[in-house]
């Protein structure tokens, strides 16, 4: 007779639970008794939310490698897309003026004021830089990358080859380089300088001046520079602060 009562009990109980799990229950509401909470960490789950991949450029949490670049060819040189940081370390973004350098020396100063250089110092180097071309050992680019010379510079002034124009890059004015065969674009920031004499800051979104690593003369060397109006090369103090922008080795 127990038996029987027990068999009876587990009957009624599946179907009570059937009943509450039956066409009325909806496993999606708390306050149902068939409630199934949704797991957002598993990727069977309806709420499932894909991590964000820092490292995947279409993420909304992407942080590009300091150290790392893809680089972009314009009329046969491959530049890096972005400007030199920290010694050694690219740029965040395209549109960022990283640091910059007086010429063959490898510590960088701040862009913007108030001015401190990549060693914590405060204090201006106004003496002429020593050299007859940017060595290896003083290169700030990253491994790789070097400061490109001064025929390479010129290549995207060829206008046979490439068209450049003022331009405004998520909202940082600059010169855009494109490549009239292969369509690729370059963007320079208009990053300003630093003067030799008193390391003052000028031309911040108005002036671009990159180096080069060719001397032209013990005082000068030769750089890129360019304003809303054109761009051209030409010869800086030596002791300027300068953008640089990196091409592979």
């Amino acid at each position: 007779m127990k038996k029987y009562i027990f068999i009876f009990g587990i009957a009624l109980f599946a179907t009570a639970l059937l009943t509450s799990c039956g066409p009325d229950c909806d496993p999606s509401n708390p306050q149902s008794e068939c409630y199934v909470p949704c797991d957002p960490t598993d990727p069977t789950s309806d709420c499932y939310e894909q991590p964000c991949d820092p490292t995947d450029p279409t993420s909304d949490c992407y942080e590009p490698d300091p150290l790392v670049d893809a680089g972009v060819v314009i009329n046969g040189i491959k530049w890096a897309t972005r400007n030199v940081d920290m010694p050694g370390t690219f740029a965040a973004t395209p549109e960022s003026s990283g640091m910059f350098y007086q010429w063959n020396r490898k510590i960088g100063w701040s862009s913007s004021d108030p001015m401190v250089s990549s060693n914590g110092d405060t204090e201006w180097d106004a003496t002429n830089p020593e050299g007859t071309e940017w060595t290896k050992s003083n290169d700030p680019c990253p491994q790789g990358w070097r400061v490109p010379t001064h025929d390479e510079q010129l290549t995207l002034l060829a206008e046979d080859d490439v068209e450049h124009e003022w331009t405004s890059q998520n909202s940082i004015n600059g010169r855009l380089f494109t490549d009239k065969v292969s369509s690729k674009k370059l963007f320079l920031p208009a990053a300003g300088l630093r003067y030799g004499i008193d390391s003052a800051l000028d031309g911040v979104g108005t002036y671009g001046g990159y180096w080069s690593s060719t001397q032209r003369d013990e005082f000068f060397a030769y750089y890129l520079h360019f304003y809303s109006g054109s761009a051209d090369w030409g010869g800086a103090y030596r002791s300027y602060g300068l953008a640089v922008r990196c091409v592979t080795e």
